[in-house]
């Protein structure tokens, strides 16, 4: 076995026959996808430009959110193409699948609130989009997001150790979901008033550096669904990616019934096609940034928690199974920066270029996790090919 073939140790698209299933869901899922996104958005050119410009500007400012991510990932990286296939299911497969079960529910809801014209007046003519969005929004997308989360613990579980695993794969789909949603709203922003939302938008979607919204909800999924993988109590491991659900579409439901709770408040009829005054962009960004941590406040204490934990758990795991490592894998010296690490640390050993060093620090964490893995199923570890190939490859490096 090589270094590339770990990724899929225990994984089912070791048999052929699964990995050509896969592929196949998956491309189907995809094209079906991209069908909904172009059926749903037949655009004159300048609205097409405006996608587009729309789509680069929200590829950069998405970096800011993966570098932390692949920052809280510096223990144990996860392979890129990993985190690319996890940011496209956000951004192509949820997104495109989500557009038409959206508006079919948003439809049944606006022929629903014809026999409520008390209601109706009370709203304005966007009613169904105030009553829908808190209901549409939070059930369809976090559950086609989850199912993403759910098909890399599946076919990945050999990547999927902890919740810091979960949190970052499942907020890497949000990141996906936003780059891509985000664009929507301002070319429809522009459709509408002839004025492209910038700063209204990306200062909202991309609050607290892009960490919150999408991210935030699919990352505590993820982050639960990992606890399940991380605990050795059969009954959490059961119960908690429920609670992960039940979670990501409270929170989603929160941030959508504000519009609704704003018009009911104020009393006043919503426009049919309100174009509101754009912000600067840092300003919104700022002003949106203190709105989420408030709001979201319970969302963002369970997530630095369940971060902390995981790291200390993380640290734990390395002393316990690097301990007994021979000294061509694991130096005397190294062990010593292994017991001091610490929970913002990146630890680092002497000698050799820092590419190098990274990868062996890097394999140094990946066997500690994989002996793990291997010894809560009761199994040899000496005889793990995944540990050896790690063994192997860091001989190679020294």
């Amino acid at each position: 076995m090589n270094i590339a073939q770990t990724v899929f140790v225990g994984s089912p698209l070791r048999k052929r026959s699964y990995a050509i299933a896969a592929v196949i869901v998956l491309g189907a899922l995809a094209a079906l996808a991209i069908l909904s996104i172009v059926n749903q958005f037949r655009l004159p050119g300048d609205a097409l430009r405006v996608l587009f410009t729309a789509l680069a500007v929200t590829t950069l400012l998405s970096l800011i959110p993966i570098m932390i991510l692949r920052w809280l990932d510096r223990r144990e990286r996860e392979a890129r193409w990993v985190m690319v296939i996890a940011f496209l299911w956000g951004g192509v497969i949820a997104t495109g699948l989500a557009l038409p079960l959206n508006t079919q529910i948003l439809t049944q809801i606006a022929a629903m609130l014809e026999s409520s014209p008390e209601l109706m007046q009370m709203l304005g003519p966007r009613a169904p989009i105030l009553v829908g969005a808190p209901i549409a929004g939070p059930l369809v997308e976090e559950t086609i997001k989850a199912l993403g989360v759910i098909v890399l613990f599946i076919l990945l579980r050999g990547e999927f150790d902890n919740m810091r695993d979960g949190f970052i794969y499942g907020a890497l789909i949000g990141v996906g979901f936003t780059w891509f949603e985000s664009a929507i709203y301002l070319t429809s922003g522009y459709a509408r008033c002839d004025v492209v939302p910038w700063g209204m938008q990306l200062g909202s979607r991309y609050a607290l550096f892009g960490l919150a919204g999408h991210a935030l909800y699919t990352g505590m999924f993820g982050m639960f669904l990992g606890l399940a993988r991380q605990t050795t109590a059969r009954p959490l491991s059961i119960v908690a990616p429920i609670m992960g659900i039940v979670l990501a579409i409270a929170a989603h439901m929160l941030h959508n019934v504000l519009p609704l709770l704003m018009a009911v408040g104020t009393d006043q009829p919503t426009a049919a096609n309100p174009c509101p005054p754009d912000m600067p962009l840092i300003g919104a960004f700022i002003s949106f940034s203190l709105m989420d941590l408030i709001m979201f406040a319970p969302a963002l204490l369970i997530v630095g928690i369940g971060l902390w934990r995981s790291g200390i758990w993380e640290r734990r795991i390395m002393r316990e199974e690097l301990k007994s490592e021979a000294e061509d894998i694991v130096t005397p010296e190294e062990y010593v920066r292994i017991e001091r690490d610490h929970l913002l640390a990146t630890r680092r050993i002497t000698g050799g270029n820092r590419k190098t060093i990274r990868a062996i620090v890097n394999a140094q964490n990946e066997i500690a996790f994989r002996k793990r893995r291997v010894r809560r199923r009761g199994r040899d570890v000496e005889s793990d090919a995944a540990v050896n190939a790690w063994r192997t490859y860091i001989r190679a490096l020294r």
